[in-house]
């Protein structure tokens, strides 16, 4: 059944993809090379972030449609994937509006910030996180109940609620950051669908609706890529790389609030982010949300890799973390976590190096 589905939404990704291709080239929705920022030569097509969420809720309709117990179970609501559904298609109407009108940032965050509030208002909070000393923190200490309907209790939780918001945020601005090189940011999504769907069936977590979820979802952005695997056909474009955090965000939250495998998991762009908005801030003074070229991913390039080397490189530091998340229990998963930053480090420093060697003229780049 799995593999049905899973190729299911890959082809109907697939398809979708090569559709608003056309689309965006009719609109002239397109991402042009400028100020000296950008990876690609030509004017690419944008909106493939349409394909991918399209894809992945049109089966995950039809699944509910042939029966609701494909889809719901004991730890998804209804209410849950409607959450999840408005919350990316606000996503994705502030992704068209920016690649179509390019947005300022001061009203490109609009969007996510309500995805982010329809995601608490929709229930996916993250009531408790593991203490990597001893045991939990109850982030559900001061909650009031807003309502009832349909049997279900509508909450406010004070400080869950905000936890969910800010990771919510965090996870969608990471993938955004992300979305540099050609097949980035969409093979992460796989990447981390893929072993959230395997975590979700363990005997730990044990949520098959939750693991069918991030299983299509991996799908989509599998079909999507196809497309946008270097020389790029199409762009993920605003919405759709918010739209890769967002989902990886929400997932982690329904498969337990499994934080720490989520952050192996995309624990590099994570540091670059964190990373990239401090120098914006404090030491070149200027906004966090202005571009340059000098994400990780891009120092990989002038240090010599090729594109697609750059980004099987990133695919395999994802995957090798984001795999041993499965086997390692909370504190062991912090301990990974920083031994993920020793290496970030590491590479950084052979990165940067290798880079000052090159424009020195020490080293030949063969391409």
């Amino acid at each position: 059944m799995y593999f049905v589905i899973f190729i299911s939404a890959a082809v109907l990704s697939l398809v979708l993809t090569r559709i608003l291709l056309s689309i965006a080239i009719k609109l002239n929705i397109l991402d042009r090379p400028r100020l000296g920022r950008k990876v690609h030569k030509k004017p690419t097509p944008l909106l493939g972030g349409l394909a991918v969420f399209f894809a992945a809720f049109i089966v995950i309709g039809i699944l509910y449609f042939i029966n609701p117990e494909f889809v719901l179970g004991r730890h998804l609501f209804l209410k849950n994937i409607l959450g999840i559904f408005i919350g990316g298609a606000i996503i994705m109407l502030g992704g068209v509006l920016d690649d179509k009108y390019n947005l300022k940032p001061k009203f490109q965050i609009i969007f996510p910030i309500l995805a982010a509030l329809v995601i608490v208002i929709a229930g996916l909070g993250i009531r408790q996180i593991s203490n990597p000393f001893d045991g939990m923190i109850n982030l559900a200490r001061y909650e009031w109940i807003l309502f009832w309907r349909d049997g279900i209790a509508y909450r406010f939780t004070l400080f869950a609620d905000l936890f969910t918001f800010v990771w919510m945020m965090g996870m969608m601005y990471t993938t955004k950051f992300l979305d540099g090189l050609d097949g980035l940011a969409s093979g992460i999504g796989v990447i981390g669908s893929i072993i959230i769907f395997v975590l979700s069936l363990t005997r730990e977590v044990n949520q098959p609706e939750t693991a069918l979820l991030a299983l299509i979802f991996a799908a989509a952005c599998f079909g999507f890529l196809f497309f946008n695997w270097h020389p790029a056909k199409i762009f993920l474009g605003e919405g759709g790389s918010l739209f890769i955090g967002f989902m990886l965000g929400s997932l982690a939250i329904l498969s337990g609030s499994k934080i720490s495998t989520t952050l192996l998991i995309i624990g590099l762009p994570v540091l670059d982010v964190l990373w990239v908005i401090i120098r914006r801030i404090f030491i070149e003074k200027k906004s966090p949300f202005s571009g340059d070229k000098k994400h990780f991913h891009h120092r990989l390039l002038d240090a010599g890799f090729s594109h697609r080397g750059a980004v099987l490189l990133l695919y395999f530091i994802t995957a090798s973390f984001g795999i041993s998340a499965l086997f390692l229990q909370t504190e062991q998963r912090i301990k990974a976590f920083a031994v993920l930053i020793i290496v970030m480090l590491v590479m950084a420093i052979i990165v940067v190096t290798r880079t000052h060697l090159i424009k020195e003229g020490g080293v030949k780049i063969k391409k």
